[in-house]
């Protein structure tokens, strides 16, 4: 059932990048097919936080207990790499250090044009996961 396999790797993209190569690999599916559907893995997880990213934090203030804590570390390095490199950095880390709701889900707090969002994205998925997929699976060949 191939479909079934195109599904998973799609599936382990959406969550963590790297695990649409390594499910690809793992599957005997050819390194196209495997890029093809870690792409699409993370572009699921792309759009769904992009479209529903109000809703989500209207529901997290809803059920917040105290104040946001503005200055933690994590927010600083956020800012660090918006200052820095703007949506073209956040799209090129979100592959390979951040998850792909993680670093939409930044993008999205810093308010970036969605279909500008969307178009980084998809770019920084497509050169990522031919790069990952290919070192995998030549890595696989030793």
């Amino acid at each position: 059932m191939q479909i079934a396999k195109y599904i998973s790797v799609l599936l382990a993209s959406t969550l963590k990048f790297v695990g649409g190569p390594l499910a690809g690999l793992a599957l005997g599916l050819s390194w196209p097919e495997t890029a093809i559907c870690t792409v699409l893995g993370m572009m699921v997880s792309v759009v769904l936080v992009v479209f529903a990213g109000a809703v989500v934090e209207q529901i997290s203030a809803r059920f917040r207990r105290g104040p946001v804590k503005r200055f933690s570390r994590k927010t600083r390095l956020a800012v660090r790499i918006w200052q820095r490199a703007g949506m073209v950095g956040i799209a090129f880390l979100t592959p390979i250090l951040l998850t792909p709701i993680g670093g939409t889900a930044l993008a999205v707090s810093f308010r970036v044009n969605r279909v500008k969002l969307i178009g980084y994205m998809l770019l920084s998925a497509v050169i990522w996961a031919v790069v990952q997929t290919v070192v995998l699976y030549e890595v696989a060949k030793l």
